[in-house]
């Protein structure tokens, strides 16, 4: 079984824990997924089954769009509601939907992020959250990420607890820790916060109106439906420009050779699918002034 399936991904789970649980339903050892969501957050992931795991890569490089909650007037040491409360300030009266919006705004574009102490990033060979569990600081790595929308849903207070909640809408890069986006607004409105609640709505492609279950793969396999579900690799090239080869390019590009540009239509894209007889081959990419050369092979016969 070779193709891509879009999963729902229920809270309360690793995303590798989905893995090894499609894994043995599946009877298939190469499977992986394109974009770790944490285990208090649910939504999409994609699966890539097979051969389709030579395009993880590119589906986790796709735009990622979430749906999430923050809680202005408190703070946790994991900046979600896992962690314990490390701050709390009152928010006297309610924030306009106006200011926020407008900090929100200015929260767009190219950020540098600080990862969370409680993350999966590796500092020299452990997890931050190793350190953190264990009481250690460790300087963390510093990434440069691209938020492309960041907007109000809707915003509630609680005149008696003075906690304000906030509904966004997020897309941005890969690598975006939400959860920290979500607490800077807090930080920017003068209060602590913390993200009480995420969802992705959308990751490589995929929407979660697309998404099967754990539970549906397992009725799909007992009804030997599943193939329905499984997607041909190629959907997670659909935005880029498709050259059907001949013969005689399909013998150089299955050897990994170049092709001139003279050999490609006129307006071919930096990066073009190639496929032969209706099937995806490889990916190559406009290296120099004359010639496109392989970024990814993807089957050779």
């Amino acid at each position: 079984m070779d193709g891509i399936i879009a999963l729902y991904k229920d809270r309360g789970m690793t995303s590798f824990a989905c893995v090894n649980r499609l894994r043995h339903v599946l009877h298939e050892k190469r499977i992986g997924h394109a974009g770790t969501l944490d285990p208090n957050v649910d939504g999409v992931l994609p699966i890539c089954i097979g051969k389709a795991t030579k395009v993880v890569d590119f589906l986790h490089e796709q735009p990622k769009t979430y749906v999430g909650e923050l809680l202005i007037g408190e703070a946790t040491e994991t900046e979600d509601l896992d962690g314990k409360v490390i701050a709390e300030k009152e928010v006297p009266a309610p924030i306009t939907g106006d200011v926020l919006q407008k900090i929100m705004g200015e929260m767009t574009g190219k950020l540098t992020q600080i990862p969370p102490m409680y993350s999966a990033v590796r500092v020299q060979g452990k997890h931050l959250y190793e350190y953190a569990r264990a009481g250690e600081t460790v300087e963390r790595p510093k990434r440069l990420v691209t938020i492309s929308n960041f907007s109000l849903v809707s915003s509630s207070y609680d005149a008696q607890s003075r906690r304000q909640r906030v509904r966004f809408k997020v897309q941005c890069s890969k690598g975006t820790y939400v959860r920290t986006l979500a607490v800077d607004l807090a930080k920017r409105l003068g209060y602590p916060g913390v993200m009480s609640s995420l969802t992705r709505v959308a990751s490589g492609g995929f929407t979660i109106d697309q998404t099967i279950s754990l539970h549906d793969v397992d009725d799909l396999v007992a009804n030997q439906m599943i193939g329905h579900y499984v997607l041909p690799m190629e959907v997670a090239f659909e935005d880029w420009q498709r050259i059907e080869l001949t013969a005689n390019q399909w013998r150089a590009v299955k050897n990994g050779g170049w092709l001139t540009i003279n050999e490609l239509p006129a307006d071919s894209q930096k990066r073009v699918a190639l496929f032969y007889n209706n099937e995806i081959k490889a990916l190559y990419y406009h290296a120099d002034k004359q010639h496109y050369k392989p970024l990814k092979m993807l089957a050779v016969n």
